[in-house]
């Protein structure tokens, strides 16, 4: 398994570090926080009956940071659980909450749950609930952006390797060399499936050598073995190699989402087990000891998005649903007289009062 960091944040011997200048370092680590500091106070609001639901990253932040080699031109494909995917993207505490709200200002316009984001400026394809749909949509992608040298990098669980998508996309992406990266996120948890109910492979890192293409074990929760395993996989992509497969151990700390009760079916030691190697403790502790970051400096990173987080969640809770007419927006280029009879009718109909108070 590749790894950078020991779980005290010391670098391990002969480690292969990545190229990252300093600011780079300090931004990492300011977007994993900003992961942690969002997921509390979303799943807060969650409990409180304010969202309808929410998923947390608890543990796996690192994860998220696979993206940072890639260049915005490049197609991203997440899963329900690579916020910080999104945020290194560009999409703002704005976007987010509003999407979380399903309001008026939601960039989907309130037409996916909660955690299923999207964003076309961004290259950021949407998020679908049923698992593996984006693994053979990202070959797709990368096939179709190739001559422009651009690459699809898509994230998925453990789980998701169990899916018939899993197997087309990789199958299909060795044999064409399509310019694709898989980013399997190894939580330990197919939401209650545990791994020996999920293949009898030792690692699913090794699924890629069937397959004919380069597969990568690696510490999930060091992100710096992250983010230099990512950059090696893109650069390999983009020279015209074919696509990698990258096995990222981590774990969930906390539930599957906020409907999830995991004390049911993991023993709590184990969580304990894992505090040791939580991925922004050991990032901090390398930090720390290189001189780049101070506990103040954290602490003044925490409150900043502690900031920013609450004065979008309070702008995104006034704001209404969308108006009712846009039901019939983005279906065809020019919309057509038989939905226009619809949205005229449905205009006419009295309206009754959400139970949110819109």
């Amino acid at each position: 398994m590749q790894q950078v960091l020991d779980h005290k944040g010391a670098l391990c011997q002969d480690a292969k570090m990545p190229d990252l200048s300093d600011k780079e370092l300090l931004r990492l680590f300011d977007t994993m926080l900003h992961v942690r500091v969002m997921d509390e106070r979303m799943l807060r609001l969650q409990r409180q009956g304010r969202l309808g639901f929410y998923m947390t990253s608890l543990g796996e932040e690192a994860t998220h940071l696979a993206v940072q080699p890639l260049t915005q031109e490049d197609c991203l494909f997440p899963s329900y659980r690579e916020t910080g995917a999104l945020f290194w993207r560009g999409l703002t505490n704005e976007d987010y909450i509003n999407q979380l709200y399903g309001n008026r200002k939601d960039p989907i316009k309130g037409r996916q749950m909660p955690v299923h984001h999207s964003s076309k400026e961004k290259n950021i394809v949407s998020i679908s609930s049923p698992v593996g749909t984006q693994i053979p949509q990202a070959v797709g992608a990368a096939m179709a952006g190739r001559k422009q040298g651009r690459a699809a990098m898509v994230f998925f669980g453990e789980g998701t390797s169990s899916t018939g998508s899993f197997h087309v996309g990789c199958n299909f992406a060795a044999v064409m060399k399509a310019p694709v990266v898989f980013i399997c996120r190894n939580n330990g948890w197919a939401i209650s499936v545990p791994k020996h109910k999920q293949t009898a492979s030792e690692t699913f890192a090794q699924k890629a050598i069937a397959y004919g293409m380069p597969g990568i074990l690696v510490d999930g929760n060091d992100i710096l073995a992250v983010v230099a395993a990512a950059q090696e996989a893109v650069a390999h992509a983009k020279a015209g190699k074919g696509p990698t497969l990258i096995e990222l151990k981590t774990y969930r700390m906390g539930g599957h989402s906020s409907s999830d009760d995991p004390s049911v079916y993991r023993d709590e030691a184990e969580v304990t087990e894992w505090e040791s190697a939580d991925p922004v403790n050991r990032f901090h502790a390398y930090l720390k000891n290189k001189k780049l970051l101070t506990d103040d400096q954290e602490t003044k990173m925490r409150d900043a998005h502690v900031k920013n987080i609450t004065e979008a969640q309070n702008i995104a809770d006034k704001e209404p649903p969308p108006e009712v007419e846009t039901l019939f927006d983005d279906v065809f280029e020019e919309m057509p007289w038989h939905l226009k009879e619809q949205q005229a009718w449905l205009l006419q109909q009295k309206r009754t009062k959400s139970p949110h108070g819109h």
